[in-house]
């Protein structure tokens, strides 16, 4: 089992890693190895993540989640396979605690008396200017 994070968890087997050749720099070497890492992993195979958590994932996720329900990072950062295996299975990691975490609610609020009343005082304080603007007419 692969710990994501605290309390969630997949099988070591559910992470399908593929490796490809990887643009950028690398001289004549980027030609001959394959440093670019996909990773793919089915959502549903991710336990201890409650049910609304699963659906903040898939937001999360977005176009990175297949029509299959299947979850594919990629990584092409360096040249070395192992570091950019190890930065993909960071991103699964920062993936599912933001996932975790449950966004505060947001709460209706009123404005104070005070604003009220200084709202209001400028209103007038306009009304009063404009209005000395204006002529008088014969």
């Amino acid at each position: 089992m692969v710990r994501l994070a605290p309390g969630a968890e997949v099988p070591a087997s559910a992470l399908g890693f593929a490796a490809s050749r990887s643009g950028g720099p690398g001289g004549q070497n980027v030609n001959n190895t394959s440093s670019k890492i996909e990773l793919r992993v089915r959502l549903d195979r991710i336990s201890g993540l409650s049910a609304r958590a699963q659906e903040r994932l898939e937001q999360l996720a977005g176009h990175r989640l297949s029509a299959d329900g299947e979850l594919i990072l990629s990584c092409d950062e360096t040249r070395s396979l192992r570091t950019n295996k190890a930065l993909v299975i960071e991103r699964l990691c920062a993936l599912v605690v933001d996932a975790q975490a449950v966004p505060r609610q947001r709460r209706k609020t009123r404005p104070g008396r005070g604003a009220i009343e200084r709202r209001l005082e400028a209103k007038s304080q306009n009304s009063e200017r404009k209005r000395s603007r204006r002529t008088t007419g014969d």
